[in-house]
């Protein structure tokens, strides 16, 4: 199975268009208004209408309705939930035929358990470093160690801090789905390096030529 990979943060159509070109499988945008990489409905249509690859929303903790709303004006096929969301909640949200991932901030052996909760709720869970006020995009890495035996029943996809230096470290210690990165590709929040993205993606080409 190819490995996906999911850049997050985009707020640019030309850097949407040069990523997804580069090799991303999925692009995220963030729904969360307050937050430094913030793009409305509006803004984020005119990328996704422009893209072929998954067109995913991210949201905190938003009710039913606005993720709907929001789905159907930015022209999104997948929603990210990244906030306390409950399996309950998730199960809710079938109801809109989207893909549904379940974001986890994990920081012990305790979090890591909690996911078994979601697995029939979501199509995939994304295990994201924890950090006490920001849910996401803060640079930390988890301790890929305690992942080594995580093996839920739906996909998982691998996030936090991950970068073209340590991606490959990474890979070596775990065997997610799928990855995703934000701030390890950027110049500033929202604005993506592409000499960085095109690091990444010649870093993945050497580890999927040696047989993952």
């Amino acid at each position: 199975m190819k490995l996906q990979v999911k850049i997050c943060g985009i707020t640019q159509t030309d850097q949407a268009i040069a990523i997804e070109n580069a090799g991303a499988t999925a692009i995220g945008f963030i729904c969360v208004p307050g937050t430094p990489r913030y793009i409305a409905p509006e803004q984020i249509r005119l990328i996704t209408q422009q893209l072929n690859v998954e067109r995913v929303g991210v949201f905190l903790n938003a009710d039913i309705d606005t993720i709907r709303e929001t789905v159907e004006i930015s022209n999104l096929n997948v929603v990210q939930l990244h906030g306390k969301e409950s399996p309950e909640f998730c199960q809710a949200l079938r109801s809109l035929n989207v893909k549904l991932i379940k974001a986890l901030r994990i920081r012990s052996q305790e979090d890591l358990a909690q996911a078994q909760n979601y697995h029939a709720h979501v199509d995939v869970l994304l295990l994201d470093a924890y950090h006490p006020q920001q849910a996401g995009g803060t640079g930390l890495t988890i301790d890929w160690t305690m992942l080594k035996e995580f093996n839920p029943t739906c996909e998982w996809w691998l996030a936090g801090g991950l970068n073209p230096e340590n991606i490959l470290e990474a890979l070596a210690l775990v065997t997610p789905h799928g990855i995703d990165l934000s701030s390890g590709l950027e110049n500033a929040p929202g604005d993506k390096n592409l000499e960085r993205v095109h690091q990444l993606f010649t870093c993945l080409k050497s580890y999927q030529n040696e047989g993952w």
